[in-house]
């Protein structure tokens, strides 16, 4: 399990909404909420750890982008995420403001 982390941790890397635009198209784009560590979630759903994305769904601490944070998103297409691809989908976390 350490090397997937590992694996993922090197792919974990920052976006812009504008590069993230078609993957949404596509439907793959998961939003981790900022409580969540998005590598823990990344490796939970890579592994199959059904239970666990199962609870963080039910949370609603993952969810596909909702109308009003795409209307939100697209009105400042420089805003950044942390993102994370796991195939088929592309994992986003809002950057929190420093």
């Amino acid at each position: 399990m350490s090397d997937l982390r590992t694996e993922l941790a090197e792919n974990l890397d920052e976006a812009e909404w504008d590069w993230l635009i078609p993957h949404v198209q596509r439907d793959a784009v998961v939003v981790v909420a900022t409580q969540l560590d998005l590598l823990d979630v990344g490796v939970a759903i890579a592994s199959d750890n059904v239970s666990s994305v199962q609870h963080w769904i039910g949370e609603q601490l993952l969810s596909k982008p909702s109308p009003s944070q795409l209307a939100d998103w697209n009105g400042n297409r420089t805003k950044r995420f942390n993102a994370l691809i796991v195939q088929p989908y592309v994992l986003v976390q809002e950057s929190v403001a420093a």
